[in-house]
């Protein structure tokens, strides 16, 4: 009888303090956009690295559901998602708040070989035919000639299609992140896209979804990114 009574206060003891221990867990959304994230690739690419690794910190765990991007900004609207990432802070839709920078992007002219392009974006835009990502919201040097010159504008889903339209002369040039391009130039076995021009460095944040605890995530994710930011300061 004494075994069973001490069997049973250890379970409950444990039942009642596992719990304290355990970890947070937030659930996000985002795209296959490699290789800052994909859900194929080694810690689901180097941005989401970034944000697990600023997150264990505070033994939080990230859970994260990849979507075509449209539907991941959608979906992280709804109950049980704190936010999507990898965003630009164009991407941050009304409902949500930008975190810090937790990794950085780069905004790019590309073409199939080495070729002369005006030096302002809005002759680009006049004088070639220019390719997007459909579902991004581009920064307004961008958004706005586009809107302009939007009969040379050719628009695709995605950078792999957006690859495809370029080698086959859809576009005479594209405009995203070089990156992600030349991964999926590579995945196609495309050697010959070349970077033009660097238009703009751009932070990737985590869109935080509006709630009673934005704040408090919001919070964590300041605090935790700036210590890392001291920490590799200091070493």
């Amino acid at each position: 009888m004494f075994f069973m009574k001490t069997f049973f206060t250890l379970i409950l003891t444990i039942s009642i303090v596992l719990p304290a221990f355990a970890a947070e867990k937030w659930r996000i959304t985002s795209l296959d956009w490699e290789p800052y994230s994909g859900k194929k690739l080694p810690d689901q690419g180097k941005s989401i690295a970034k944000l697990k690794q600023v997150l264990q910190s505070h033994g939080i765990k990230l859970e994260v559901e990849f979507l075509p991007w449209a539907r991941a900004k959608a979906m992280a609207a709804q109950p049980g998602y704190i936010g999507y990432f990898p965003a630009w802070p164009e991407e941050v839709n009304e409902g949500f708040i930008a975190s810090p920078a937790v990794d950085w992007s780069e905004i790019a002219v590309m073409a199939p070989r080495n070729m002369c392009i005006p030096d302002s974006i809005d002759s680009l835009f006049a004088k070639h035919i220019v390719g997007l990502v459909k579902t991004y919201n581009y920064p307004e040097e961008i958004a706005e000639p586009a809107k302009r010159y939007a009969d040379n504008v050719d628009q695709a889903p995605d950078e792999n299609s957006l690859v495809q339209k370029l080698i086959r002369g859809r576009c005479e040039v594209a405009i995203t992140d070089p990156s992600v391009m030349k991964y999926y130039a590579k995945k196609n076995g495309i050697e010959n896209i070349v970077v033009l021009r660097k238009l703009f460095e751009t932070p990737l944040v985590l869109a935080i979804k509006k709630s009673p605890h934005s704040d408090r995530i919001l919070e964590i994710i300041t605090n935790a990114l700036a210590r890392q930011k001291q920490q590799h300061t200091s070493n």
